[in-house]
């Protein structure tokens, strides 16, 4: 396993309430942002004299932790390897502690010592395509339009939705997030809106737009630039953007473009290739430009065939994931830009994001924000009744021979991705959060013990399991890894499979497991993980010219860091879920939306690998929540009758 796809983040998203953004007014408008150079900004309300820089762990703690977060997944002789490598490594004087040196001075001069590593190595420098592997999708409820005019009618109210948050954050008006009473930094909200990843050879870069002025509209593989300003200076109302994208509907329904959008779903490389060749063009490079540069693209889908055995939830997971192929909608996006809306027939609807900028939470936050001025038939409150400065403006693109050898390469590769990733999900309705409560246990502890149960009743092994812990109480934070596979979950797991142990021992084991992983989410939120540190480490070698130790190819740590789970809480509060690929080949992705009384679960393995089964992995952890129900209803918590 690539080590750089560990450090690969996957969104967790706390309920901890709704967020403030700051002014954009810190970000380089238009502007191509080497991450080098990256720069951020921060809320007034809860700004860099209200947040702490994160700190460098300890050395020896963090030594500590990984040697009890390694030893359920090696043997003894192994384990005694890597401690003797730790030892090695942490001797007084040696590498270990020169290193911890180097990278405490570089936590002294910045104001975090690991936002544009991470942005660099986690993003910029991950080579893997955006689909699959890391932008997720985000399936919204099916709503109920049948027609093409009903479709269109519902993705103008999208668009206004957006452009609705959009003014919230610009003028601040959007409640602060804190965890307790500490603030949280709040930058990441201010990059939803213009932002577009930019290919290069073996580093990509960021561009941030967040002033303006137009989306991009896709359809049919056709790009149109559509203003969403009027000559007044206000946004297009409801109706002026239904308008317009009536208009395009009706030129392009049937006149089907080249699938030139599929360069963006290749692997980074290939894509950087075609990209120079696709902007030596002049009237190309203006036309990308506009796409890099709108707040957002909408994408009018074409009706994706709904696979045998599944329906129109899978069929969205599919097209939030990877537009089903280049002969489907694959072609009809710009996976680069930060947010992409989707609106496909038969009331299948959601977005994808393109992950670099920014964690689940704001994406969360905002899915519920569409949602409800969607469902609520509010309209954008303005008094402008100005006409649009310009109509839609088709984008035009010339597409070369040597072009289109390139969209044929990336067509080939996209499709055999798509073909091979299996998207599903469960919708468990037997009990929410609101029962897990009861039992005085934390519904995200519980879950993620559950999936550690479903994995090893299906596998008989300990599975390494990532779960993303937001580190946003500090600068620039993101996030650090919960390794939530434990001594204790796998305690727990041969526990509830071990026909002699008794009910009120299944429950301790339980118990058990879950405070184990409550204690590393508390850990983790503070910046004390273990993955996050050794990623500095390593990279503090890189940057001052030293050999990379040995530790960091120690058998131990690479089998701890093979994570055959990924994992993340994205709470809504509707019927919605977010999806995506797994961080292995032999592993599950498995993101989930706890509710008050269900739960849903976006899941997905690779079809190739014969080590996992997706369709028994579904049942296996339906089965293990309902296990855990049993347990607890006759051993544990008796909740207590409503007056």
């Amino acid at each position: 396993m690539n080590m750089t796809r560990l450090f690969q983040s996957r969104t967790a998203a706390s309920p901890l309430g709704r967020v403030l953004t700051s002014s954009s007014a810190s970000l380089p408008v238009g502007k191509m942002v080497p991450t080098s150079q990256q720069t951020y900004g921060t809320s007034a309300t809860a700004g860099p004299l209200a947040l702490q820089r994160q700190p460098v762990p300890k050395l020896s703690d963090t030594m500590q932790k990984l040697v009890r977060s390694i030893e359920p997944h090696v043997d003894a002789t192994t384990l005694a390897g890597t401690k003797r490598a730790i030892e090695q490594f942490s001797v007084p004087g040696g590498i270990g502690q020169k290193l911890q040196s180097l990278l405490e001075q570089r936590a002294a001069q910045k104001d975090s010592w690991l936002a544009d590593w991470w942005l660099r190595s986690a993003y910029m420098e991950y080579r893997d395509p955006v689909i699959v592997y890391s932008s997720p999708g985000l399936v919204f409820p099916k709503a109920n339009y049948k027609t093409l005019d009903e479709q269109l009618q519902y993705a103008a109210k999208m668009v206004s939705a957006a452009l609705a948050y959009k003014m919230l954050i610009d003028g601040g008006k959007i409640k602060p997030e804190m965890m307790g009473k500490i603030p949280l930094d709040m930058s990441q909200y201010e990059k939803i809106f213009g932002t577009c990843r930019i290919p290069g050879k073996e580093r990509d870069s960021v561009q941030y737009n967040p002033r303006s002025r137009h989306i991009v509209v896709a359809c049919n593989n056709h790009y149109y630039r559509l203003p969403v300003f009027t000559s007044a200076g206000g946004i297009a109302s409801e109706e002026q953007i239904l308008t317009e994208l009536k208009k395009i509907a009706t030129k392009e329904g049937t006149n089907r473009a080249p699938p030139l959008g599929i360069l963006t779903a290749n692997h980074r490389d290939s894509w950087a290739r075609a990209y120079d060749t696709l902007m030596g063009d002049p009237i190309n490079r203006s036309s990308v430009e506009s796409i890099q540069q709108a707040l957002f693209v909408l994408s009018i889908d074409q009706e994706l065939p709904q696979k045998p055995g599944t329906d129109h939830i899978v069929t969205a997971s599919d097209l939030l994931i990877h537009g089903g192929g280049s002969n489907a909608n694959g072609g009809n996006r710009w996976y680069d830009k930060t947010i992409q809306l989707v609106v496909a027939p038969n009331g299948i609807n959601g977005l994808t994001y393109e992950h670099s900028p920014a964690e689940g939470q704001p994406i969360a936050v905002m899915t519920d924000f569409l949602l409800e001025y969607i469902n609520s038939g509010k309209r954008l409150n303005t008094m402008d009744q100005s006409e649009l400065k310009d109509g839609a403006v088709k984008l035009t693109l010339n597409v070369t021979p040597s072009l289109q050898s390139e969209i044929e390469q990336a067509a080939n590769f996209v499709d055999k991705l798509a073909a091979d990733i299996q998207m599903d999900y469960v919708h468990f309705t037997d009990y929410g959060k609101g029962f897990i409560k009861t039992q005085r246990m934390s519904p995200d502890s519980y879950i993620q013990m559950a999936i550690q149960y479903a994995f090893y009743r299906l596998h008989h092994a300990p599975g390494a399991h990532y779960e993303s812990a937001q580190n946003r109480m500090y600068i620039h934070g993101r996030t650090e890894t919960i390794r939530s596979c434990s001594v204790e979950s796998i305690a727990f797991a041969r526990a509830m499979l071990e026909p002699k142990q008794d009910g009120r021992s299944k429950l301790e084991a339980m118990k058990a497991a879950i405070n184990a992983h409550k204690a590393y989410v508390s850990m983790a939120i503070q910046g004390q993980g273990v993955d996050r540190h050794l990623l500095g480490l390593k990279l503090t070698a890189k940057e001052n010219g030293l050999t990379v130790p040995e530790l960091f190819s120690d058998q131990g740590i690479q089998r701890s860091a093979h994570m055959r789970l990924s994992t993340s809480q994205v709470a809504s509060r509707y019927d919605a879920f977010m999806c995506y690929g797994p961080l292995t080949q032999d592993g599950y992705g498995c993101c989930y939306n706890p509710k008050e009384d269900d739960m849903w679960f976006g899941v997905s393995a690779f079809r190739s690998n014969k080590e996992t089964d997706l369709a028994r992995f579904r049942v296996s952890l339906q089965e293990a929540l309902r296990e855990m129900y049993e347990v607890l209803v006759v051993y544990g918590e008796k909740p207590k009758a409503k007056l």
